[in-house]
This record gives C-alpha cells, structure tokens and sequence, in this order.
C-alpha cells in the first residue's frame, strides 16, 4: 500500500495543483490513539494539508503544524519533513466528551483563544539559526479555512484547499495562484481570470467524491477541459523520529531539581512517546546521568563521558 502525492500545473495559466492521499500512512497514526470520530477527522485533515504545504517547500528540515486548542482538544501537531515522512497526535482535555458532529470551533476555539502555528525547523541550523514560527489566531471554520487565511496573511499567496479524513484515508487537493514572475504576459490568460476558473472548477469537489475517489480519476473528472502538466508522484510515509537521546533532551530541559523531585515520588519515570507510542524509562541512574554527560545512550555512560 502506497500513499502517493501528485503535483500538476495548469499549462495556460499561473496556477499549481497537487493532490495527496493517505492511506498507510493515515492507519499508521491511527493505530498508535484511538480518537472521536470528529478529532479523526480535523487531525487527518491536518495530515493531509502538511503532506500539500510541505511538497512546495525548497527546505531542508521539518514542517510542524500546531493547532492549540481552548476547548475538549487541547493540540493538534503534525510533523512533515523535506521526504514527506509524517507523524501526527492529538492531545484532549481529560474526560472530554466529544460529540461526532462537533465543529472545528467546538473541538478547539469555544472560547475565541485558539492559535495556529507553523514552524520550520532547518536539519543544520547555522550557529545562532532559530526555527521560523509564525503564530496566528484561529480564522476559519475548518482546517481548510484556517490553513487558507494564514497562507494570504503571512505568505501572501492566495491558496485554495478541500479536505477530507474518515477512520479510513485522508485525503486532500492544493490550489496555489503563483507569483508574478513578469514575461510574455500576452500569451497567458488573465491571472485573475485564470485563477477564479481553477478555483471554480475544484468547488464542484465534494467531500463524498474526495474521500472514495482516487487521485488520477479525480484529476481527470476535474480538469478534463484544461491543459494540466503531470509530474512524477511522490509518497508519503508515515515515520517517527524519537529516540531515547531526544527524550532525555527534553527531561534535561525540565531542570535537575524537578527530575530529582518526580524520581523521589514515582521511582521511575515512563515515559510515551505521543506519536508512536514508544516507552521509554528513567530510573535514578539515568536521571542522574542526564546531568553528568551531554550524551544519553541506553542508560549508561561510554568511558570518555564520565566526569569525575
């Protein structure tokens, strides 16, 4: 089973297409949490829209996608790096009830509060090179709305997104306008025109066809009229990155005196991993070691890195 994203350009005009759908990689995330059946739905949209944005990148690194929530959903985080290799959770309020027709604003805006983040982290950072963020408020009604408003807003790139996720697939289809790039404008159509008929032309897609309908016959049933360029598909996977170094990382970050403090009370700390699931645990030596040596390994130290 091969997930499969299909980039395609209108040859007439200046508008870029892809299309995604997620099947393995989809299962794969939900195998590791069970979620409502509306949480399934706004994180597989999610999904889908990271694998879109992500493919037009020209960047080394990771795209995290953040949705924090004031309501039963708390966070949404879906990680795509420059290979399409994804993972993806989603973090509830304790004992929340969650109703199957709950709305993007029930889930995680109910009180006005929520934010949306996006976050490209390069793989080699430059000495001092943070990661871009950009943080804006929740605007829109559904992952598509939101993803949309952001891109005009912060990027300025007009982008058009229909989503769709069941317990089966997610699927997804990007509309870009592209930039001015000047040349022989006489021989292109009118930009605005151009994009309006693109635009329209991806409305006529209902949620029912994106979700049952494969990439190529959705091309086909679409844009049949127009003169599309096709290029090689590309594949998602799905793809967790943690490893007991990163965890300690993240332990070291809290503060010896918090560690000492939960080892006292607890014993051991256990940890799992929020995306796939992996345990990972801290006895007293290892948390002792988390601030005796700048390298974790599994739970002991390698001569060099003992400090006396």
């Amino acid at each position: 089973m091969t997930d499969t994203l299909q980039k395609f350009m209108f040859e007439h005009a200046g508008v870029r297409g892809e299309m995604v759908e997620l099947t393995h990689t989809w299962q794969q995330t939900l195998a590791r949490k069970t979620y409502p059946a509306a949480v399934q739905t706004i994180l597989g949209e999610l999904m889908a829209a990271s694998a879109l944005l992500s493919a037009n990148l020209k960047f080394d690194g990771t795209m995290i996608m953040q949705i924090h929530g004031d309501g039963p959903v708390k966070l949404l985080v879906v990680e795509c790096d420059a290979e399409l290799k994804m993972r993806a959770t989603a973090k509830l309020s304790e004992h929340a009830n969650i109703a199957e027709d709950a709305s993007l604003s029930d889930l995680i805006h109910s009180h006005g509060k929520g934010r949306f983040v996006i976050t490209l982290d390069p793989n080699n950072k430059l000495p001092g090179q943070q990661a871009y963020q950009g943080i804006v408020p929740l605007d829109g009604d559904s992952i598509a709305t939101v993803i949309e408003n952001y891109m005009q807003r912060s990027e300025q790139l007009d982008t058009k997104l229909w989503l769709a996720a069941d317990d089966q697939v997610a699927r997804g289809m990007l509309l870009q306008k592209l930039p001015k790039t000047g040349g022989a404008e006489a021989q292109v159509e009118d930009e605005t025109e151009a994009w309006n008929h693109a635009v329209m032309l991806g409305d006529t897609l209902k949620r029912p066809e994106l979700l049952s309908t494969g990439i190529d016959i959705l091309l086909h049933r679409l844009f049949w009229e127009e003169t599309i360029r096709v290029f090689d598909p590309l594949h998602p996977q799905f793809q967790c990155n943690c490893t007991r170094e990163k965890v300690g990382d993240m332990l070291r970050m809290l503060g010896e005196e918090e560690i000492q403090s939960a080892i006292a009370d607890l014993g051991t700390l256990d940890i799992n991993c929020d995306f796939c699931g992996k345990h990972y645990g801290f006895d007293k030596v290892d948390c002792a070691q988390l601030f005796v040596a700048s390298t974790l390994t599994e739970g002991t130290l390698t001569a060099p890195e003992i400090k006396h």
